[in-house]
C-alpha cells in the first residue's frame, strides 16, 4: 500500500492568505464603523425628535410660552451639571434624562475645563444637545447676565418670554443643535479653534453632520453648511450666529 504524506503551506502561500485577510479587513472595517455610526445617528435624531415632541407639548400646557432658559452655574457643586434650564422642564414630558444623552458625546475640553471630572457635554451641563438661548424664555443670574456663580437667588423672574406668537418661521428656526456643532461667533479666536468647534461648521460627531430641532418640533439631521446658514436662530431674526452658545444672543 503507498503511503501517502500531506504537505503543509509554504511560506509564500501562507503570506498571500495573509493578505488576502488584511485586504478584506481593510474594506469592510469602514463599513462596519459607517454601519454603527448610522446607528448612532438614527438614534441622536430620535432622542431630538422625542425633545421637540416635548417642547411642543410644555408650550400647549403653558399658554404657548416657550420653556425657561435659566443662568448657567460655573463649578457647580459636585455631581451636578453646570445647566439646569429647558431640559429640566421638558422632564414630565419625556419621562427621561436618558434621551439628552447623544450616542456620540464623549465630552471635550470645554467641558473639561467648566466641569472638572466630567466625562461627557451631559454630564457637564445636563445635555448633550445646546440649546438656543434666544430662542427661549430667559431667566438672567443673580449678576443680570446669563452666569449665575451666586450662591443664592432670592428672586428668579422672566426677563423675557419667548412664545408661540414671537416665531415668524417656526419649521425654519432652529431650537436645539448637538453640542458639538461648530462656535460660530468667534471663528478667528484660537482659543476656540483648538477644542475642535470650527473650522468647518460641523465636527467630528457623526461623521461631520449634526442633529437640529425646530420650533415647529421637528428635528432632522443636517450635513450642508449652505442648509445650516439657511435656518435661523431667533424668533425673528435671520442671523445665524445669534444663540449659537449658551447666553449668547
Amino acid at each position: 500500500m503507498k503511503k501517502t504524506t500531506s504537505r503543509g503551506f509554504t511560506l509564500i502561500e501562507l503570506l498571500v492568505v495573509i493578505a488576502i485577510i488584511a485586504l478584506l479587513a481593510a474594506i469592510l472595517f469602514p463599513v462596519f464603523a459607517s454601519t454603527r455610526e448610522k446607528a448612532r445617528q438614527t438614534v441622536c435624531v430620535s432622542n431630538l425628535k422625542q425633545i421637540g415632541l416635548a417642547v411642543r407639548m410644555y408650550v400647549q400646557d403653558f399658554d404657548e410660552t416657550f420653556p425657561v432658559f435659566h443662568a448657567y452655574n460655573f463649578s457647580p457643586a459636585p455631581g451636578q451639571p453646570g445647566h439646569r434650564g429647558v431640559e429640566s422642564q421638558l422632564e414630565p414630558y419625556t419621562k427621561s434624562r436618558d434621551i439628552f444623552r447623544c450616542p456620540d458625546d464623549s465630552g471635550g475640553q470645554a467641558a473639561a475645563n467648566d466641569v472638572p471630572g466630567s466625562e461627557s457635554y451631559r454630564d457637564a451641563y445636563g445635555s448633550s444637545y445646546r440649546f438656543m438661548a434666544a430662542c427661549f424664555s430667559v431667566v438672567h443670574g443673580a449678576d443680570g447676565s446669563y452666569q449665575n456663580n451666586a450662591p443664592i437667588d432670592p428672586m428668579l423672574y422672566a426677563e423675557k418670554v419667548v412664545t408661540d406668537a414671537d416665531y415668524e418661521f417656526p419649521a425654519e428656526t432652529r431650537i436645539m443643535r448637538d453640542e458639538m456643532f461648530s462656535f460660530f461667533s468667534a471663528k478667528n479666536d484660537p482659543g476656540y479653534t483648538k477644542y475642535g468647534y470650527f473650522p468647518p461648521y460641523f465636527s467630528s460627531w457623526h461623521g461631520g453632520g449634526g442633529g437640529m430641532v425646530f420650533a415647529d418640533g421637528h428635528a432632522k439631521f443636517v450635513v450642508s453648511e449652505r442648509y445650516f446658514q439657511e435656518t435661523r436662530a431667533t424668533p425673528a431674526g435671520r442671523s445665524f450666529l445669534d444663540g449659537c452658545w449658551y447666553g449668547c444672543e
